[in-house]
């Protein structure tokens, strides 16, 4: 007697005028049961009915044949070149579209219940009045940015005295009338830019780079353990800021210095509730200071010296001009002889000790 052979569930399948199409789904193995003349968009109808995934959601991964997906490029492929071949479906069922869609719906109404608390906060939150020319002019015309000198000792001293002096009304006033811009607002080492003769020592008190790009001030005293005068420094920073336009130490830097320190002086005039006029805002120097101005606008490193002394026929200087200009002679000649070389252009006072 013959041994009978099993048959498998395809061959009892094909015996009975069916084929078998096995699909991977979600790591799992599904038998799909088709006519012998089945085509692949039988095979998809199935699968949405078997699977419950819908037609629009089914990706299937064919061996040597690739991707296949509604609506199908040969839709009349015959299921059974299928049989036999380790199909990978990929979609998602309908419950779980459904959950989808309502965890998305979730997601959007926090979403926007977060928003509208947000503007709702923003709709009454109090608001300084400002105009957009106002933002621009503050952003624009004034120190873009401030730094103490890290290795001094209480670098936060100087960055509350430089914050002063850029919060300082006259300062915003100047700057903003001129339109002033000056990239980086800081001190100065007090050992630098000092010279000592037999004659005293001169002590530049301010140098501005680059018409502007940086603006150094001689902060402190020479013993780092106090700070100069506030109007001192602040009118040093009145000089600098006027070299921002001119860099020698003309008549036309002069006039735009001296206009500068009345514009910031009646600004504190005017904040104490006091008229300006005549002489109130005339300078005034102790007997034997030496007002030592600066030897023009420092530009790439190079040591550049202001003008010489005006010659016959020209403006009057006043006292505290006639001072600088000797000054500036006196360095120029140390610097001639060898005792200083070449030093960047600069600006400030210096006081002989």
């Amino acid at each position: 007697m013959a041994d009978q052979e099993p048959h498998d569930a395809q061959s009892s399948a094909t015996n009975e005028g069916l084929i078998e199409i096995t699909v991977t789904h979600g790591g799992s193995s599904h038998a799909v049961l088709l006519p012998r003349d089945a085509t692949i968009t039988d095979l998809s109808a199935a699968v949405e009915t078997d699977l419950s995934i819908p037609i629009g959601n089914q990706k299937f991964l064919v061996p040597k044949l690739g991707l296949q997906k509604p609506p199908f490029k040969d839709p009349k492929l015959p299921a059974a070149q299928l049989a036999g071949k380790k199909i990978t479906l990929m979609g998602t069922t309908a419950s779980g579209v459904a959950s989808l869609t309502s965890a998305s719906a979730t997601a959007s109404q926090a979403v926007a219940k977060r928003e509208a608390a947000l503007a709702h906060q923003r709709r009454h939150q109090p608001k300084a009045f400002t105009t957009p020319a106002t933002t621009t002019v503050e952003t624009t015309y004034t120190f873009m940015a401030i730094r103490p000198l890290p290795h001094l000792p209480h670098p936060e001293r100087s960055q509350k005295f430089l914050e002063r002096l850029k919060a300082d009304p006259g300062i915003v006033a100047a700057m903003r009338k001129h339109q002033f811009r000056v990239g980086l607002l800081t001190e100065m080492d007090p050992l630098s830019y000092t010279e000592a003769t037999h004659e005293g020592t001169t002590r530049i008190l301010g140098l501005n780079r680059n018409r502007g790009e940086a603006v150094e001030l001689r902060l402190r005293t020479d013993a780092y353990d106090g700070y100069r005068d506030y109007k001192t420094i602040r009118n040093t920073l009145c000089h600098e800021l006027a070299h921002n336009v001119h860099s020698d130490h003309d008549r036309s830097f002069w006039d735009l210095c001296h206009a500068i320190e009345r514009e910031v002086a009646r600004a504190d005039w005017r904040k104490n509730g006091r008229s300006v006029g005549g002489d109130d805002l005339a300078e005034v120097y102790e007997p034997g200071e030496e007002v030592a101005y600066d030897h023009g606008g420092w530009t790439g490193g190079e040591f550049v010296l202001g003008g010489g002394a005006s010659g016959a026929g020209g403006p009057a200087l006043s006292r505290r001009e006639i001072i600088a200009r000797a000054t500036e002679e006196r360095m120029k000649k140390m610097n001639n002889d060898g005792f200083g070389g070449g030093k960047p252009r600069g600006s400030g006072k210096g006081s002989s000790s």
